[in-house]
């Protein structure tokens, strides 16, 4: 039996309204990435997170109880976990990543604030006062809930002065830029990827790396944000020689993450026939996008080696060992 739709949607949509995220996470969780980087609060441009790194080992290792409950009479318990879930936040129990995965993710978001600091950007971070994005409830269709908490999102940014976003994945990039102009009236935020911002800056390399790597393009990069040559040009510079798999650029094949909320096992199906199509061109792979990482990395096991695009960007643009880690 398939988990019931509308009360899994629900779960995540009540969290979201009652919470200020779809699987709420302590605020020290959320900004432990930033910890000792001495990042201005606020400020004119400011680096957002949108929770989606932070967020996936908790909807990870939520997604493994999922996939667990899916297909036996376990489900039948999920209409009362909702009713349970609306005073106390039992999603919290069920989502319990180990140490190491979050420190992982992370290090990606360090990555990302070193190279731009190294590429002379000036910025902020909005530390404890983030708000999620909303893009799962977007998939999902949660329409009468995103635009209230879009506003709230927005106000933030407001409250601070903020005029320049700089977003770290393809998913929080699509939400800010393409679709809150749609909800909020008088929206003037000026929206980039981390991406996009090192190609403008012309961030120059210390070192080469010397290997190559079939990169995976992300679904809402590639056709909804036009964010395609960025990450080709700055792997290219940095010395990788990048491969394209069957279907890539505007036709990439999905990693399956959109669907695993709902349909962990048809989500992993859907991995594995990616991951069969990067092994064919290359050992080595590269996302650019925190769901596909993390979908694509458990379809994967020890066939490919997947890294996300950070990890060799700061490896070329910050010398060996990541010389120019955030401070």
């Amino acid at each position: 039996m398939p988990l019931p739709t509308g009360d899994t949607i629900g779960i995540l949509a009540d969290n979201l309204r009652k919470r200020n995220s779809v699987l709420p996470i302590s605020a020290g969780n959320a900004t432990k990435w930033a910890s000792g980087l001495s990042l201005p609060r606020g400020t004119k441009t400011v680096l957002y997170t949108g929770m989606m790194y932070q967020l996936i080992p908790y909807i990870a290792a939520m997604s493994k109880v999922q996939a667990g409950i899916e297909d036996s009479f376990l489900v039948n318990f999920i209409k009362l976990g909702r009713q349970v879930n609306k005073v106390i936040n039992i999603s919290a129990f069920m989502a319990m990543p180990s140490k190491s995965m979050k420190e992982a993710y992370n290090r990606i978001l360090v990555n990302i604030a070193a190279l731009l600091q190294q590429a002379g950007v000036q910025f902020g971070y909005l530390y404890e006062e983030e708000l999620y994005s909303g893009a799962l409830i977007y998939d999902l269709g949660v329409d009468d809930l995103l635009g209230e908490h879009a506003q709230k999102v927005y106000n933030t940014f407001k409250k601070h002065g903020v005029k320049n976003v700089i977003t770290v994945d393809p998913h929080t990039t699509n939400m800010l830029r393409s679709v809150y102009p749609a909800l909020i009236k008088g929206y003037d935020l000026n929206v980039k990827s981390y991406l996009e911002v090192l190609v403008e800056r012309k961030i120059q390399p210390k070192n080469s790396l010397n290997l190559e790597a079939v990169i995976h393009d992300s679904c809402v990069y590639a056709r909804y944000e036009n964010v395609l040559n960025e990450q080709r040009t700055l792997l290219a510079n940095a010395g990788v020689d990048v491969k394209e798999p069957e279907n890539s650029g505007k036709f990439t094949l999905c990693c399956g993450g959109p669907a695993e909320s709902l349909y962990p096992n048809k989500a992993k199906a859907g991995a594995q026939k990616r991951i069969d199509q990067l092994i064919k061109v290359s050992t080595n792979a590269v996302t650019m996008c925190p769901i596909c990482f993390v979908n694509l990395q458990k379809a994967a096991g020890d066939r490919l080696r997947l890294n996300d695009i950070s990890t060799y960007l700061v490896q070329a643009y910050c010398g060996e060992g990541g010389a120019c880690a955030a401070r």
